[in-house]
């Protein structure tokens, strides 16, 4: 079973490493190169996958971990289907019919994301629940993600990445893809607040500063991040504000937000909430709310 686990990591890294980062990397740099260049590069990250999925077929598998066997056949199965669609579609894609190749391309994409899906909650789950029942600790399995991000998902957002034609703005004037925002928590002081329902006691008086951590959930830079914080007493709400300049993809900022004039002793309600940025879909992880009592 040690042996297998290993194995079944070393096939998910070599697909993060050998197939999945030069793949996307060759169609994000697509537009400066001959198309055949980028056609026959892709063909070989092909093989690749296909190599891969060989080998895995061809692994010593346990009884225990039969189930996790077939669901990573399935999965890597599924990497060199998506693959092979894509490179009916480059010449495509590259040609004289973009816009409507990027809509199969981001099709195909789904392909991916599954292959993702069913690794993680399928293959990693299943290998470790057999480690465990057979009485090995201390391993891990390694992850792998093949589709980078879900902007890979938008046609619009595939044209652009691939060809660099197509408006890089919506008519809104947003890049395509994803925006938002997502808030990873608040803290008083050294003290970082738990959500409700429990009970916070924050000391250091009645003008306290909250810190705001706020995650850029997106693929790209945002700027001018509004954070509130609102704290409701005794009938009485306090509302404060404050921006962060610009927020980076995949990395956290903070901000401090003072309230002055919070009534002590007394239960109140706070609610930090970071506001949607322009171009922002999913409202989710952007708001919470925490009980407590404002003390000396």
């Amino acid at each position: 079973m040690k042996d297998y686990n290993h194995e079944v990591s070393a096939l998910a890294q070599e697909s993060n490493a050998q197939v999945a980062r030069p793949l996307f990397t060759a169609l994000t740099d697509a537009a400066g190169k001959p198309a055949l260049d980028v056609e026959q590069q892709v063909d070989e990250l092909l093989k690749q996958a296909q190599a891969i999925a060989t080998r895995a077929k061809g692994l010593s598998v346990p009884g225990e971990m039969a189930s996790a066997q077939r669901a990573l056949l399935l999965a890597l199965d599924m990497r060199v289907e998506g693959m092979s669609k894509l490179t009916e579609l480059l010449p495509s894609a590259l040609g004289g019919q973009a816009k409507q190749a990027s809509a199969k391309i981001a099709g195909d994409m789904e392909i991916f994301l599954a292959s993702d899906v069913i690794y993680s909650q399928r293959v990693a789950p299943l290998i470790q629940e057999a480690l465990t029942a057979g009485g090995v600790s201390g391993l891990s399995t390694a992850s792998t993600r093949f589709l980078p991000n879900l902007g890979w998902l938008e046609a619009a957002t595939v044209l652009t990445r691939v060809t660099g034609q197509a408006s890089s703005t919506s008519p809104s004037g947003v890049a395509p893809g994803h925006h938002g925002s997502a808030l990873k928590g608040v803290s008083v002081g050294t003290s970082t607040l738990e959500p409700e329902p429990a009970l916070n006691h924050i000391s250091g008086g009645s003008n306290p500063t909250f810190t705001v951590l706020v995650e850029n959930a997106g693929e790209f830079p945002e700027t001018d991040v509004k954070v509130e914080v609102t704290v409701t007493a005794e009938g009485k709400q306090i509302k404060e504000s404050h921006v962060i300049n610009t927020t980076e993809p995949a990395k956290s900022a903070s901000v401090e937000v003072p309230v002055p004039g919070v009534p002590l002793g007394v239960p109140a309600k706070i609610e930090a909430h970071v506001l949607p940025v322009p171009g922002e879909t999913n409202h989710e992880d952007t708001l919470d709310t925490f009980l407590a009592i404002f003390g000396e």
